[in-house]
C-alpha cells in the first residue's frame, strides 16, 4: 500500500510540473497511462476480469484513493495581458529628415549612432513616457518663439536632450535652465544670474537667449544645423576647430568628444520618439501634461525683502507651487525691487495681466 501512496504522489507532482503554465484540474490516478481507468469496482454490476481484479484496490486503499480524488489540485492562472514586449518590434525609419535638412541614415556609422540613443529612448519606458507627457507643458512656449523668429520647430526637441524639459536642470559643468546656458554665455544674451534670481531658468527668457544663440550658430555654420547645434554642446570655437584639423564640413564625419558625438543623434532620435508619442509609447495628446494656466505680475517690494511665502498667500497660492511656476528664484524670498511673478489665473486678483501684454 506504502509504493502505491507512494505512486500517487509522483504522479501528483509530474502533473503540477507538466502544467506549470496552465490553469487545470488534476485529479489523483493509480494507472496515470489509461486515462479511463477506475479505482473502485464498477457502479453498474459487471464483472470485472481475474486479470484485472489483481490491480484494483483494497477497500481500505480505494477509500485512500477515494480521499485523494477529492482533493483536486487547481494551479493558479497566469495572467499575461497583450504580447511580450520586445525592443526590436520597433523600427527607426529609412528615412528622416531635421530642420529641413536630411540625414544620411544609408551611412553605416549614422544610422548605427542614431539607432543606439533611439533604442536608449525606449529602454526606460517609465522615463520615456514621463518625458512625453512634459512635452504637452514646456513644448507650448518654445513653438511659439521658434516661430515668431522663424526658426525650425524640430528644435525644440533639444529641451529633452538638455534638460528633461525641467527648468531648474542644473549640470555638472554649472549649465542652468532649460536650454542649460553656462554663465557667461547666459551674460551674453542678457540673462542675469544673481543670488537670488537666476533667470537662465525661465523658460521663456532662456528660449528667447537660446534662439538668438542658434541663430548665430546657424550662420556661423553656413546654415547647417547640424553642426549649429555641436557647436551649441560643445562651443563654437572648438567645432570650428575639430572641423580645420579634419579637414571636413560635415557633423556625421567629424570625430568629436564623446558627449558631441551623441549630442545630435540624441535629438533626432528624441524627435522621431516624441513627435509619435501613440506609436512608440501608447500615448494620445489627451495624456500629455497640459500647460498651466498662469497670469503674469508685477510685484513691487519696497521692504528691504519679503519672503515668498507672503507673495504666494496675497495671490492665492501657496510657496511650492509658487518656486515651481518661477523657477528663477533661488531664494525664498526677493529683495527690494520690482519683479515679474507668475501666478495661477484661477485663484489671481483682478489687478493681474497677460505676460504678452507686459513691456
Amino acid at each position: 500500500m506504502q509504493n502505491k501512496i507512494s505512486g500517487l504522489w509522483v504522479v501528483v507532482v509530474c502533473a503540477m510540473i507538466v502544467f506549470e503554465l496552465a490553469p487545470a484540474v488534476i485529479v489523483l490516478s493509480a494507472e496515470p497511462n489509461s486515462a479511463s481507468s477506475s479505482l473502485s469496482k464498477p457502479e453498474d454490476g459487471r464483472n470485472v476480469p481475474e486479470a484485472d481484479q489483481a490491480s484494483l484496490p483494497s477497500p481500505g486503499e480505494a477509500a485512500m484513493v477515494s480521499e485523494l480524488e477529492d482533493r483536486l489540485v487547481i494551479l493558479p492562472e497566469i495572467k499575461r495581458e497583450g504580447e511580450r514586449f520586445f525592443l526590436s518590434s520597433f523600427k527607426l525609419p529609412d528615412k528622416l529628415t531635421f530642420a529641413g535638412q536630411p540625414i544620411p541614415l544609408e551611412n553605416w556609422q549614422v544610422r548605427e549612432r542614431i539607432e543606439y540613443e533611439f533604442y536608449q529612448f525606449l529602454e526606460d519606458q517609465g522615463e520615456s513616457i514621463i518625458l512625453a507627457k512634459r512635452t504637452g507643458r514646456c513644448f507650448a512656449p518654445a513653438e511659439k518663439q521658434l516661430a515668431e523668429a522663424g526658426l525650425p520647430d524640430d528644435l525644440k526637441y533639444m529641451l529633452l536632450v538638455e534638460s528633461k524639459c525641467i527648468a531648474a536642470a542644473y549640470s555638472r559643468a554649472k549649465a542652468s535652465g532649460p536650454w542649460q546656458f553656462i554663465n557667461s554665455t547666459g551674460r551674453r544674451y542678457k540673462l542675469h544670474n544673481e543670488r537670488w534670481l537666476d533667470e537662465r531658468r525661465n523658460l521663456e527668457m532662456s528660449t528667447e537667449a537660446a534662439i538668438k544663440y542658434l541663430r548665430y550658430l546657424r550662420d556661423l555654420s553656413q546654415g547647417d544645423w547640424f553642426l549649429a547645434m555641436a557647436s551649441y554642446n560643445a562651443g563654437e570655437d572648438r567645432v570650428r576647430k575639430l572641423i580645420k584639423e579634419q579637414k571636413i564640413n560635415d557633423y556625421w564625419r567629424m570625430h568629436g568628444p564623446r558627449e558631441t558625438m551623441r549630442y545630435v543623434a540624441r535629438i533626432i532620435a528624441a524627435k522621431e520618439i516624441y513627435s509619435q508619442p501613440e506609436k512608440y509609447l501608447g500615448l494620445t495628446k489627451k495624456d500629455l501634461y497640459p500647460p498651466l494656466e498662469t497670469e503674469t505680475v508685477m510685484v513691487t517690494i519696497k521692504e528691504p525683502q519679503r519672503r515668498l511665502t507672503a507673495i504666494a498667500e496675497e495671490y492665492g497660492t501657496y510657496f511650492l507651487e509658487l518656486k515651481m511656476l518661477n523657477p528663477e528664484f533661488t531664494k525664498d524670498y526677493l529683495p527690494k525691487g520690482t519683479y515679474q511673478v507668475k501666478v495661477p489665473r484661477q485663484t489671481c486678483p483682478n489687478r493681474c495681466f497677460k505676460q504678452d501684454k507686459l513691456p
